[in-house]
């Protein structure tokens, strides 16, 4: 065979390659969003999974809303596996999943290990709330924790000058003691935000605030100890939550269950361990909010 010939032969491979490579990204774009294939046929249960600290909101917002506007989906389950965290964060997607299960279709919240505080907050706006017997969930409060250089600063022989505009700009500044006003001050905020979740819990879970007062101090409960307080509405696993959510839809038989993919790229399969180990500790010790409804494990 002439070199010409095969040179024309490996270029008409690579296009023929190329195009179906092409094809094979593209095709389903309509119905592959934010990891969910709602393609075929029958009503489907999508499961939305909520896990680790909260710190953003964007992610578990879109996924929400990605599934709630497929007609397809009937209901949601939302997999709650949280010890919580930021304040915005979690009052974000208690939001979106009110809004959701008030107006466009049921969402199930499925409690997994852990739900608790943030992770509890947000369960809250659902439909139905399902706890496995053995779930650590409640939790209900506020926490702010500064951390204090002062000392070390001292023993190094090191001082920050602070010009500010007022005697609260650097409260809560780790460089300094803080001060009883300063304490007073952020005691204030963190109440505030404490019964903006009292509120919350109250309303969505008809319970008397007085009543809610009396459990509502940081601890936390089992499942089966949050339903006779009236925190979750039944026990049950996470299939029994996809059956709850099934029914609430209003689907006949066996629903077709959606569960996001994980999509890896060669780096994560190489590096995806040490990465993630890597990105849990920036988050949990860098990028921490001060203000958190945060179960403190």
């Amino acid at each position: 065979m002439r070199r010409s010939t095969k040179v024309f032969l490996w270029v008409i491979g690579f296009v023929v390659l190329g195009s179906l490579l092409i094809a094979l990204l593209f095709s389903g774009r309509e119905t592959f969003q934010n990891g969910y294939d709602l393609s075929g046929a029958g009503s489907k249960v999508a499961v939305v999974n909520l896990t680790g600290t909260i710190l953003s909101s964007r992610q578990i917002v879109s996924a929400l809303q990605t599934v709630a506007e497929n007609s397809s989906v009937k209901a949601i389950v939302l997999r709650v596996d949280s010890p919580g965290g930021g304040v915005a964060a979690s009052q974000e997607i208690y939001e979106e999943v009110k809004s959701i299960s008030d107006t466009v279709k049921p969402i199930v919240v499925s409690m997994g290990s852990l739900a608790a505080s943030g992770g509890y907050y947000v369960s809250c706006g659902a439909t139905r709330i399902v706890a496995d017997p053995g779930t650590i969930t409640g939790s209900i409060g506020v926490i702010a924790m500064f951390p204090n250089y002062a000392k070390l600063m001292t023993k190094l022989g090191l001082e920050m000058d602070v010009i500010k505009s007022g005697k609260y700009k650097d409260s809560g500044s780790p460089f300094r003691q803080m001060t009883e006003q300063d304490k007073k001050y952020f005691q204030g905020v963190v109440e505030n935000s404490f019964d903006q979740f009292l509120n919350v819990v109250a309303e969505d879970r008809k319970l008397p605030i007085d009543k809610l007062k009396k459990f509502a101090d940081g601890r936390v409960f089992t499942g089966a100890q949050a339903l006779k307080l009236g925190l979750v509405d039944t026990l049950g696993s996470f299939q029994d939550a996809i059956k709850i959510a099934a029914n609430l839809g209003g689907i006949k038989g066996k629903p077709v269950v959606v569960e996001p993919a994980e999509r890896k790229t060669l780096f994560d399969l190489v590096f995806g361990d040490f990465i993630s180990k890597l990105h849990i500790f920036e988050k949990d010790f860098i990028e921490q909010p001060i203000l958190q409804y945060r179960f403190a494990q």
